[in-house]
């Protein structure tokens, strides 16, 4: 007993040092005017219209990314799930290798293929073809979004599809149901957990990212994420910044309660 609680030690340290204390800060900044005094005015400020319209912007965006990358990773996460375990293994190293890449140079290498200039568009002026002008604009967001989070989707959905008893569908199928019947019937209400943990793992980093939209959207198109960071960077107004930061972190308590009631065991985690 008392080598386990040695062995926490370091973890606990971590976690004190890295977790909870810079979350009490954000919520004493959010919760404190400049004297010190305390105050909801920090977090009333996200019904100003410039915030609002940043949120719903940021709501908006999210939304569409991970729908894109849910429609996109379900039948990914099938096929793999049904591949033999080495081919399988090589295909999830193959396609988790760009996450090893530093998220900021994946996004600037985007922003490269994408410009005026880029490859793309210099691949379509050598065929004679019209020139994409997506840089700069929320589709070329939303591409960002779904390009850096889609393994988020993808794995949680992988991981609970290859936990599904194949006897189960077997017998589905023996007992005349259809591939449909048994795909509606039978392999997506298993899967819910990992997909709803796919869901969490890509809505919340990309409602709260600034990056992407900074590098991909030239600074033209404000998320809330932009409006935290310049409050931090540009502002040095640490309540405000603090202020809406916990009107985000609502989300983020939504989504783990989510997470809570679709997926008790943690199945979908595949992390």
């Amino acid at each position: 007993m008392k080598s386990k609680r040695i062995l926490s030690g370091p973890y606990l340290f971590w976690a004190v040092s890295f977790i909870i204390i810079p979350l009490l800060m954000i919520v004493y900044y959010g919760m404190t005017n400049q004297d010190g005094a305390f105050t909801w005015m920090n977090l009333a400020k996200i019904t100003t219209p410039e915030n609002l319209k940043a949120l719903g912007l940021a709501l908006l965006l999210s939304f569409i990314s991970t729908i894109i990358c849910l429609l996109m990773a379900y039948p990914l996460a099938m096929i793999l799930s049904k591949i033999n375990v080495n081919q399988t293994s090589f295909v999830v190293l193959i396609f988790i290798l760009p996450m090893w890449m530093n998220f900021l140079l994946r996004t600037l290498a985007w922003q490269t293929l994408l410009e005026k200039n880029g490859v793309i568009n210099g691949i379509l002026s050598f065929f004679h073809l019209p020139s994409l002008s997506i840089i700069n604009t929320p589709y070329a967001i939303i591409l960002g979004m779904v390009y850096n989070f889609l393994p988020f989707m993808v794995l949680p959905i992988y991981n609970i599809l290859v936990k599904i008893d194949k006897n189960v569908i077997d017998a589905a199928l023996d007992l005349g149901a259809s591939n449909f019947q048994t795909l509606t019937k039978i392999i997506i209400p298993l899967s819910i957990p990992g997909v709803i943990s796919g869901i969490t793992m890509v809505f919340v980093p990309a409602l709260t990212t600034f990056v992407i939209s900074d590098l991909l959207g030239g600074s033209k198109i404000l998320l809330i994420g932009n409006v935290i960071e310049q409050e931090f960077k540009q502002g040095s107004n640490w309540h405000v910044g603090s202020g809406l930061s916990l009107v985000l972190m609502i989300f983020i308590i939504l989504s783990m309660a989510l997470i809570a009631k679709y997926d008790k065991d943690g199945e979908g985690n595949a992390f």
